[in-house]
């Protein structure tokens, strides 16, 4: 014997289903998401600055262990991310 069958109510899915947004709307909100996307890739780019000036500024005071070229590139590149990182800090400041 197969199982009885019920009725069951129809919820009016159209009436209680959120507004669909507009264009422009939908516009809006994609530029917001993408804004701070940007600024996450920002802050993520900082960091990876930051990660490598330690890393240079680390061989530049490794002493004879490196040679004295490597130790002085690493010595300009620390220069180098300092100056970056407050360039990137000051663009954002302004946004």
């Amino acid at each position: 014997m197969s199982p009885s069958l019920s009725v069951v109510a129809d919820n009016d899915l159209k009436t209680s289903a959120p507004k669909t947004e507009t264009v422009a709307q939908r516009v809006r909100r994609l530029q917001q998401e993408a804004k701070t996307l940007a600024k996450d890739h920002i802050r993520a780019l900082n960091q990876a600055i930051v990660d490598v000036e330690q890393l240079a500024a680390e061989i530049a005071e490794g002493g004879d262990a490196y040679p004295p070229g490597v130790r002085d590139l690493a010595r300009r590149l620390v220069e180098d991310c300092e100056a970056k990182v407050q360039t990137l800090e000051a663009i954002v400041a302004r946004t």
